[in-house]
């Protein structure tokens, strides 16, 4: 199949900057008031669209009515100014389509799901999870691939198929895989996005429109201003912006798992995210002196 043009991808109103925020936490419950907070920040940045209750959020460790309050809350907060795809992906079918569905009544713009993870489905499987909620809910479905975390690759010949379901709209594309992404922009008119922010330069360059980033937590105008330069075609200063934004990025993900160095770097720039839930643990001294000395070389302490 031809390369789609970019003017004729279903998902183009999420290109740009979406950020994956976190799920802040106090006294055991979400505290609410820091959430509504990064709203703001992000707002004030120039955000496309924010992602609350996705892995960047600690979904896995949320309550069903944590999960949904997240949502509904976000969705508030945000009053039509930013958009808000939220994570309501399961391994269970059943419990991503009442996430999906929770979202869509609560008026988020679109709901990213995450690929069923443990259970390790076939392609069919894949497929069919996808179908169910894409023809129950009328949003818009990014779908998120992301094998290191779900056990499992969707294939590029499944995200096909689901292209041709009207309201798949995107993916997340968090392989790795440059002939994976090129494969998927190359079949479908699927909005691609990239799940890791050192990728985002690379995606953009064979036809990705933007990233949901987790680096955007701390530095939404680095990213914005990446993606704008290479969208201007100045592409020296654009490579120039990746290259900088690396060295944080490999910091972000690099020292431990997602969200813990992030939830740690909010804090040491003041926007305190609150405690970790178990199964996450902090970061221990010596990787914490690391970040701080990242953040330093960044400018941002």
């Amino acid at each position: 199949m031809a390369q789609k043009s970019t003017a004729a991808r279903k998902g183009s109103a999420f290109a740009g900057l979406s950020v994956a925020i976190v799920t802040p936490f106090k006294d055991g419950g979400v505290d609410f008031v820091a959430l509504r907070a990064q709203v703001e920040f992000q707002v004030a940045a120039g955000a496309t669209c924010l992602c609350p209750t996705g892995t960047t959020g600690e979904s896995p460790t949320l309550t069903h009515e944590e999960h949904e309050r997240v949502i509904s809350e976000v969705v508030q907060t945000a009053a039509g100014r930013i958009k808000v795809m939220p994570g309501t992906g399961s391994n269970s079918t059943a419990e991503a389509l009442r996430l999906t569905k929770w979202a869509a009544k609560e008026g988020a713009d679109a709901a990213l799901l995450v690929s069923p993870y443990y259970n390790k489905p076939t392609q069919e499987g894949f497929y069919q999870h996808y179908k169910c909620v894409a023809e129950s809910v009328g949003i818009p479905i990014c779908v998120y691939n992301i094998p290191g975390r779900s056990a499992k690759n969707i294939d590029p010949e499944t995200i096909a198929r689901l292209a041709e379901l009207d309201n798949i709209t995107m993916v997340k594309e968090a392989t790795g895989a440059m002939d994976q992404a090129s494969q998927i922009l190359g079949d479908t008119n699927l909005t691609l996005l990239s799940g890791d922010d050192s990728m985002t330069l690379p995606l953009l360059s064979v036809g990705g429109e933007g990233v949901i980033s987790v680096v955007g937590n701390i530095v939404p105008q680095d990213m914005i201003a990446l993606i704008d330069e290479f969208r201007a075609g100045n592409l020296p200063a654009a490579a120039a912006r990746h290259h900088r934004l690396f060295v944080l990025c490999r910091h972000m993900l690099g020292l431990s798992t997602n969200p813990i160095p992030i939830k740690c770097a909010m804090k040491l720039l003041g926007r305190d995210t609150g405690d970790l839930r178990l199964p996450m643990t902090p970061l221990s001294a010596a990787e914490e002196s690391q970040l701080r000395a990242a953040l330093t070389n960044h400018g941002l302490l």
